[in-house]
């Protein structure tokens, strides 16, 4: 499979370099992931790199605010109570059946321009001191931004919820229902049954497909450069309109995309190994 990609990528770039006549220019692009600032003296980041931290703060957030909305939701979906599973599966398929790149718009158009004024986010943040600014930057976005860069870990952070929810739904559900039976006749209430018997098993079964779905969190982060988030792939776009050097550009940004779904991968299979060694 290897030796078949690697001839597909050949092929194309001799179609390119011999058929198309494309002319290479990688040596542009070194200069838009650092350079060096002679004001400071030091390497700083450009605006590749600072793409791909924004893609990083956003894939972090967004999948902590994902796993909360996915235990509540997958937790709801599990419950004795009629009205608890109706509201969460009323959020699974109203989510999961909508395109990401219609919730990206809905939600950066409602929340941006109705939520956040509503909530006074634009001015709490632009009257903060210059430090607590350089802090939310850090942790986020500048303060001209970080409306949209909430607006869109939000809606991230919606839509994987959606996935997260039936994977904590099915490893609930896949624990045996002779334990529930056990526990109940001990006397145990139902939060007692699913923090002390239920949860603690469940959590090692969903572990794994989790962390393959954190994965795909990072992947679905691309959608929200439509919103002018400055995540790598917008950093991208603004780099090849700037210099018109395509290729080179989008073969980079894949290539820092693989090895961070890569190193993840290999994250998660290192996870796997263990649990299974726990459990043995």
């Amino acid at each position: 499979m290897t030796a078949l990609i690697l001839l597909l990528a050949g092929y194309i770039v001799y179609r390119l370099t011999m058929k198309l006549n494309y002319k290479w220019n990688w040596s542009i692009i070194p200069q838009y992931l650092f350079f060096f600032d002679e004001t400071e003296g030091r390497w700083k980041a450009n605006v590749l790199m600072q793409g791909l931290f924004t893609t990083i703060r956003l894939t972090v957030w967004s999948t902590l605010l994902a796993t909360v909305f996915g235990f509540i939701a997958g937790i709801l979906r599990t419950t004795p109570r009629l009205f608890n599973r109706l509201v969460g599966r009323s959020y699974v398929e109203l989510i999961r059946n909508v395109p990401p790149l219609v919730l990206i718009f809905i939600f950066y158009f409602f929340v941006s321009d109705q939520i956040m004024p509503l909530l006074g986010v634009d001015e709490f943040i632009r009257s903060r001191g210059p430090q607590t600014q350089k802090i939310l930057a850090f942790l986020g976005a500048s303060p001209d931004l970080f409306t949209a860069f909430l607006s869109g870990m939000f809606t991230i952070a919606v839509f994987q919820g959606a996935y997260i929810t039936e994977i904590v739904r099915a490893g609930i559900q896949s624990i045996d229902r002779g334990q529930w039976e056990a526990s109940y006749a001990l006397g145990l209430s139902w939060r007692q049954q699913m923090t002390d018997i239920i949860m603690p098993q469940a959590l090692k079964r969903v572990l794994p497909p989790l962390a393959n779905e954190f994965i795909n969190t990072l992947k679905y982060s691309a959608i929200v450069s439509v919103i002018s988030i400055q995540e790598l792939t917008f950093q991208a776009m603004q780099v090849m309109a700037a210099t018109y050097v395509t290729i080179e550009v989008w073969l980079t940004v894949t290539v820092i995309y693989l090895v961070m779904c890569m190193a993840l991968s290999f994250g998660v299979q290192w996870l796997e190994r263990r649990l299974a060694r726990s459990e043995a």
